[in-house]
């Protein structure tokens, strides 16, 4: 029997222009919606809470963090007042995660894991306007790391052979977990780099980055052929293992990546305390690299008010037993600046030029000069190669 089906995105605190960015996009309920569609039901996708003429029999709703629930609580609730009648369905990550929380919301079904049918089925990218085609080649992740939901989400690493015949765009965008764990992966990047769509050639990213411990000068050789943009690797681990991560990124410079657009994926307010942290920084600075820093969650943190301008305590965010909120919040802007830094080839960062308040002329005579005669023009002049002690931020 025919069915209406609304697919609903949350309306997750994203900027309005990043609604459907590369990094939010919905794949789950784009693929359920070619799934629908094929078995003849009428879908409809919407973002948030909307009224709309359009009367539902089933309600599917997405979810990604779990410190993001309250958004999905809230889309149940104004769902099953709206459409009674309707059954309402929840799936994604905290759907997965934490499925009797979840169940709590309200729903009728708490839908966990990955739909195996509509994985099959090409994303609907009509209802998005995208310019841009996601691809997996795997699913799961042969690692099992403490602050990753991945494996229990997807507890069995699955891959493909080949993916030539399922490009649609001149853009990929892969959301491999664990893109180089793929054991065809040297064949699916051979095949990327000899395609060409509407006769142009493709370019890829891999929104997880690559695992450097799987790295080899000729996957990296590979990869720049298969024309992957901003490399990423991860350095989850202690600062003793600096050695292996300057080997990584060496491959990937040898490979004819500029080491200004390789990023290295940083967990902090984690295991690693923030002078650890900071050590590592000062490491990137060094190399020339940025940092993708990302604020450790618990997989079971149902909220996060994490608010960067005011001091804060754990009854507002999770602050890890070895930081404090000071530390936190001092490592992210220390990171920012000195991406900043990176970017722009300057030794230093100032509030005052990242606002243009003075003229490209005295920036570039700076751009050469000593600290102190930095200094005695700006008053905000910050080195990334010192590690300052972490300031109270002002109480709300």
């Amino acid at each position: 029997m025919r069915q209406n089906i609304l697919l609903v995105q949350p309306d997750f605190p994203i900027a309005s222009k990043s609604r459907w960015h590369k990094s939010f996009l919905p794949v789950g309920l784009l693929k359920l919606a070619s799934y629908y569609r094929d078995k003849g039901h009428e879908v409809k996708l919407v973002y948030g809470r909307e009224n709309s003429s359009f009367r539902p029999d089933k309600v599917m709703i997405s979810s990604l963090f779990t410190y993001w629930s309250k958004y999905v609580w809230g889309c149940v609730k104004h769902y099953k007042q709206l459409y009674p009648n309707a059954k309402i369905v929840v799936g994604g990550v905290y759907a997965s995660l934490m499925p009797e929380h979840c169940k709590q919301s309200g729903c009728d079904e708490v839908f966990i894991g990955v739909h195996k049918a509509a994985e099959k089925c090409e994303p609907a990218y009509d209802l998005v306007g995208v310019d841009y085609q996601v691809i997996h080649t795997s699913r799961g992740c042969v690692r099992r790391c403490k602050f990753c939901g991945v494996w229990k989400i997807e507890p069995k690493f699955e891959s493909k052979k080949s993916i030539k015949d399922i490009i649609r765009s001149n853009q990929l965008v892969f959301y491999d977990n664990n893109l180089l764990a793929n054991p065809y992966i040297e064949n699916i990047l051979k095949e990327i780099a000899s395609t060409k769509y509407n006769g142009r050639a493709v370019y890829c990213e891999s929104q997880c980055g690559f695992d450097g411990r799987l790295l080899t000068s000729q996957l990296a050789k590979l990869i720049k052929k298969a024309r992957f943009q901003y490399p990423k690797i991860a350095w989850d681990g202690s600062y003793l293992e600096h050695k292996n991560i300057k080997k990584q990124l060496g491959m990937l410079i040898d490979a004819g990546y500029d080491r200004r657009d390789i990023s290295i994926f940083m967990i902090y307010n984690w295991d690693h305390d923030f002078r650890e942290m900071e050590k590592k920084r000062l490491k990137c600075w060094k190399w020339k690299v940025q940092i993708s820093d990302c604020r450790y969650r618990p997989l079971d943190q149902t909220y996060d008010n994490y608010n960067p301008n005011r001091a804060q305590t754990n009854e507002d965010y999770f602050i890890h037993p070895k930081w404090t909120d000071a530390e936190v919040k001092q490592f992210r802007n220390n990171v920012r600046r000195q991406n900043i830094c990176v970017r722009m080839k300057f030794p230093f960062y100032s509030k005052t030029m990242e606002h243009k308040k003075i003229s490209k002329m005295v920036i570039q005579k700076l751009r050469n000069s000593n600290s102190d005669e930095a200094m005695r023009v700006l008053s905000d002049v910050w080195y990334p190669n010192y590690t300052c002690k972490p300031k109270l931020a002002k109480s709300a």
